[in-house]
């Protein structure tokens, strides 16, 4: 899944439907006139996004801004409030400032992209109420926020040591802000499941247990602002008596945060008996089927309802089951059955421990250097800076959760990363190189990182991102490991349709929930047994499902339609097709909606079929 930035940002029908369609369609000014018009609007841009960027400290933070670096995002209802009429003010000043149709192609995919900007966040502002701060699976407040400090907020110098400890300072008034506004979703009737507050629950007192609040080890973000300053002291940065009395600032700090979790923790033992458990999708929602169609369009960029989406979920399992046939066939077994049971024998069930997740961790690695020195015959853009595989951190480590990718930052000195959760039952190890594709090369961190460095475009296309586009890539780029012969047998490429079954299945069962009323243990016996997936982990994304959804349709939608746009490309221009051009089409320029995407591979295909 695609980095913990705002990646879930999405396009407005009615925005969508006055783009032009086709390269035929759109108006193309000279191009002197173009190029001076698409360096007035960047400026603009540019203007406008680092307005944005100074009211929101994290986003600035992963940029590598030190401004504002003591501070968190106000995630209070009146700034979202506020934002929404500044985006919407933005466009107002962008239209009446720059005539589209003198912009170049390009210009005119900026313009369109700031404009559904404001459309996305109207949207999304009038699901607010169905997203409180602790509801996310993956997303929640209790446990994003440490996160973000830990493996997000880098500690080079002395000003980034304190700005670390004036968060810790104002981390519990953003908690409790976070509690108010899940509180009011309360009242309005929408209620975190019960499997959520007992998250909630355990993350936050692991968060407080240990050192500096009682015995046993350091709890996580105290060995994090330890480390952090012994690296400082080490580099000659910090004299030893400056770190400790910033470090004695520091653990205050921490020891300040536990009121705060108590009363997190207070708020979700009440919460518990009440909790609803068994069918908790969206229908048990006030006007929830509504708020669910209107996170599919957010996510997946289309006019697609939730029974379209369950129906090509469905054919599309059909069609995986058939290739898994046939592979196996060529194997040498039955049927795909006959495979996994294969598999089975030679994987018996076994627990992580250290030695296995060493075993992991260098294996993935060594998998994804070997990726990547395979790209240039595939890439004229190609990545520029560290990327590594890592542990899930402690507090937010589960059995069978999902691995996720960040990005690096824009100089590089934060590499892009994957986590993945090394506790439970270990799982089949062909399953692994998948993964890496999807999550590192040339999946999301590959795209991140390409993202991240984009030079001479406006500054908010480094940032910006939509789901169905991100995670059509990054499964797309799951098959792209296969024509590029990264894999290193046949179960690997047999463990490639197995990941790929699980993102239909995945179609099926986040609109089974969702749109007609499917229990939680429905949901886990259908991705267990249609989805392949062990138990644990069918649990763990059925649960993630339940409370984001509509996010996990993004992934096939998206690669079925960068799969069209494709074979479409190739029909039409034939030997004058260029597969590294058609890549770096895709993700050079950034992140965009899908309808977007579409009309410049048409621009593209005309270009090349026209030369």
């Amino acid at each position: 899944m695609t980095n913990k930035l705002a990646f879930s940002l999405a396009m407005a029908l009615a925005a969508a439907a006055a783009l032009p369609a086709t390269a035929a369609e759109a108006q193309t000014p000279p191009a002197a006139t173009a190029q001076s018009e698409d360096l007035r609007l960047t400026a603009f841009l540019d203007a406008e996004f680092a307005a944005y960027v100074k009211t929101q400290p994290q986003l600035a933070t992963r940029l590598g801004i030190k401004e504002g670096g003591d501070k968190w995002n106000d995630n209070s209802d009146e700034a979202a409030r506020a934002e929404l009429a500044w985006r919407k003010a933005s466009v107002a000043r962008m239209k009446a400032q720059f005539d589209r149709a003198k912009l170049s192609p390009e210009g005119q995919v900026n313009y369109d992209i700031w404009a559904l900007e404001a459309d996305r966040a109207e949207m999304s502002f009038a699901n607010r109420i169905y997203r409180p701060p602790f509801y996310s699976r993956l997303y929640s407040a209790h446990s994003q926020l440490p996160d973000f400090l830990i493996n997000t907020h880098t500690v080079a110098d002395v000003t980034d040591l304190k700005n670390y400890i004036g968060r810790l300072k104002g981390l519990p008034a953003v908690l409790d802000r976070a509690l108010e506004r899940t509180q009011a979703s309360q009242k309005a009737g929408i209620n975190p499941p019960r499997f959520q507050i007992e998250t909630i629950i355990a993350g936050s007192k692991q968060l407080t247990s240990g050192a500096p609040f009682g015995e046993g080890p350091d709890a996580a973000l105290w060995a994090d602002v330890k480390a952090k300053t012994a690296g400082l002291v080490t580099a000659g940065k910090l004299t030893q008596a400056e770190a400790d009395t910033l470090l004695e600032e520091a653990r205050q700090a921490v020891l300040g945060i536990q009121p705060a979790y108590a009363r997190v923790i207070a708020w979700a033992e009440a919460s518990l008996p009440t909790a609803p458990s068994g069918k908790v999708g969206a229908l048990t929602l006030p006007d929830g089927l509504a708020y669910y169609e209107n996170e599919l369009k957010l996510v997946t960029t289309t006019d697609y309802t939730a029974a379209q989406i369950h129906e090509i979920g469905r054919k599309e399992v059909a069609r995986i089951e058939a290739e898994q046939d046939a592979l196996a066939r060529q194997a040498g077994l039955a049927d795909r059955h006959a495979f996994y049971a294969e598999r089975a024998r030679l994987n018996p069930p076994r627990q992580y421990d250290d030695a296995a997740r060493k075993e992991y961790l260098d294996t993935a690695n060594a998998f994804v250097a070997h990726t990547r020195s395979l790209l240039a015959p595939y890439f004229g853009t190609l990545p520029a800076y560290g990327i590594e595989v890592v542990r899930e951190p402690a507090f937010s480590e589960v059995a069978g959760g999902a691995a996720h990718a960040s990005a690096p930052s824009p100089d590089g000195k934060r590499p892009a990363r994957t986590y993945v959760h090394l506790v439970g039952t270990v799982p089949d190890p062909a399953a692994m190189y998948t993964l890496m594709c999807h999550e590192a090369v040339p999946g999301h961190n590959m795209q991140g990182d390409i993202q991240v460095r984009q030079q001479g475009g406006p500054k908010f296309r480094s940032v910006t991102g939509y789901v169905a586009f991100g995670e059509g890539w990054a499964l797309y780029a799951e098959n792209l490991c296969k024509e590029m012969n990264a894999f290193p047998d046949v179960a690997a490429d047999f463990m490639r349709l197995d990941a790929e079954l699980f993102r239909a299945a995945r179609l099926v069962v986040d609109t089974g929930i969702h749109a007609m009323g499917w229990t939680e243990d429905e949901a886990v016996t259908y991705m267990n047994t249609t989805g392949r997936q062990p138990i644990e982990r069918s649990r763990s994304e059925v649960r993630r499902y339940i409370t984001l959804p509509g996010q996990a349709t993004g992934y096939k939608i998206g690669m079925l339609k960068i799969m069209e746009l494709r074979q479409r490309a190739e029909s039409k221009l034939g030997p004058k097709f260029d597969i590294k051009g058609f890549h770096d089409l895709l993700i050079a320029s950034g992140s965009q909606p899908l309808s977007i995407l579409e009309r410049r591979v048409d621009e593209w295909i005309a270009a090349r079929a026209a030369a």
